[in-house]
């Protein structure tokens, strides 16, 4: 009941019906209009206390402190140029990598959701008790196309967005990436063009290049990603052996195709006989009231490689993933079976239990309130504490903003600056192979909010207003 209330008053924040400074009624008003308890309002307030849309003023009540018509400027639609990079950003990527090990670091950069927001006590014990059940303790090989009990679960799982998948059509991998990795070389030769969002996960960028594959990076809105004309234009001119996109709440931009523009280009796609690699890692991380679905939902010929993993909802570094690759699953499965043969045992396990028993709904339910209230955080205090002009993401779901500086401001020299004051950024360079994004930087609000996150992104906000 205290969500209900809470929204209500959240929705009339939203559309700016009440304003920053506006005094909200008081509990015990509240409390006779409703016909709740005191505590049920009390409760409403402190959900919205603690994303930052209200405060607490002593001995006068609570005040509207957000505002959406305060929100940095909107980003907007990419349109990458086809020219390849001079700049080498290897070196870059292997900083920011480097900088993970060090201690006392406040990791912007880090996609992944922090320690504190995560079940540990639970996952230990699911682990534990894999170790005592599982052949040998889990020292034992499991079969290749991975624990069946898991498989069995990422099936069920998939009723969520209509996905209809059975154990059988899945392949587990050691996480996302591994599965995308194991499509890609499924799909493509040296000097094949693959098509990209853009900007792009860089580490998907690496692994097409260290395979000899062309990028092609499309035209990327902020909201909506990748239409499906700009693919259907990009076919017409270039020989493309198959696309890449994160169709629900996408690193780095944060977008969510509407399913309509998924069924467009799931159907476009198929008519022209070019796959797609669909990274859905985020699309359980959602702010609405609903899953979106994946592009997999549409797929009714096997032209949809379908890859997920818990590594940025539950255990980043169990390293366990899967993958849906449609009518490409034998070869996927060979590829396995060349590269590692079959994946962690013990890993697999635990987790298959922790889908089995509910536990993982019930996590996720409690992180989407973090991360919502997270995004709400920052973007207050990103239109707080850093200069006007700059822009931001909105997305509606996932853990990532995407914001572009003014085009003085080189985001790699900001991310030299900032780990000074041990804050680490993810510049936009990154996620290119173009001249692009240099004026742009990826953060992450994966993280539990403290007064320490506020103070770090006020010193980030400094920095940028010094190089200004």
């Amino acid at each position: 009941m205290y969500l209900k209330v809470a929204e209500k008053i959240e929705q009339q924040i939203m559309s700016q019906v009440l304003n920053i400074g506006d005094k909200l009624p008081s509990v015990r008003l509240l409390s006779k209009e409703h016909g709740l308890s005191v505590s049920t309002i009390l409760q409403a307030y402190y959900h919205l206390e603690s994303k930052g849309l209200i405060e607490s003023r002593p001995q006068s009540g609570y005040y509207v402190r957000f505002n959406p018509s305060r929100f940095p400027q909107k980003i907007e639609k990419s349109n990458p140029q086809q020219m390849i990079k001079t700049k080498n950003v290897e070196a870059i990527i292997g900083e920011v990598y480097d900088d993970f090990s060090q201690q006392g670091i406040t990791r912007f950069s880090l996609s992944v959701p922090a320690p504190e927001i995560l079940p540990l006590a639970k996952l230990n014990k699911v682990m534990m008790q894999a170790l005592r059940d599982l052949p040998g303790n889990g020292t034992s090989y499991e079969q290749i196309q991975g624990n069946v009990l898991l498989r069995r679960q990422i099936a069920r799982w998939s009723m969520n967005w209509d996905g209809h998948l059975q154990a059988d059509d899945l392949i587990t991998t050691a996480g996302c990436m591994n599965a995308i990795s194991y499509c890609l070389m499924a799909l493509t030769k040296p000097g094949d063009t693959i098509a990209v969002e853009s900007p792009v996960y860089f580490g998907m960028l690496r692994f097409a290049q260290s395979i000899g594959l062309k990028v092609l990076e499309l035209p990327t809105d902020p909201d909506t990603g990748v239409d499906p004309d700009d693919v259907k234009k990009a076919l017409q001119k270039h020989d493309i052996k198959a696309c890449f996109f994160v169709t629900n709440f996408s690193n780095p931009l944060g977008y969510c195709m509407p399913d309509e523009q998924k069924e467009s280009l799931v159907r476009l796609l198929s008519r022209h006989g070019v796959p797609l690699v669909e990274d859905d890692l985020y699309g359980d991380v959602y702010f609405g009231k609903t899953r979106p679905k994946s592009c997999k939902t549409f797929d009714e010929e096997g032209n949809v490689l379908w890859c997920s993993s818990i590594s940025k909802t539950l255990a980043p570094g169990y390293r366990v993933g899967w993958v849906a690759p449609g009518k490409y699953l034998d070869k996927v499965k060979q590829l396995k079976l060349f590269h590692s043969i079959t994946s962690a045992t013990a890993q697999q396990a635990a987790i298959a239990s922790f889908l089995a028993t509910g536990r993982y709904e019930y996590h996720l339910r409690k992180l989407r309130q973090t991360l919502h209230s997270n995004s709400l955080q920052f973007t207050r205090a990103i239109g707080e504490y850093f200069p006007e002009g700059i822009k931001l993401t909105n997305p509606t779901g996932g853990f990532i903003l995407w914001l572009e500086l003014d085009k003085k401001i080189d985001a790699y020299q900001l991310y030299q600056e900032a780990m000074q004051h041990k804050i680490s950024i993810a510049p936009g360079t990154m996620f290119t192979l173009q001249d692009r994004y240099q004026n742009c930087m990826r953060l992450s609000y994966g993280m539990q909010w403290s007064p320490e996150i506020d103070r770090a992104l006020k010193k980030l906000g400094n920095l940028v207003k010094g190089m200004m």
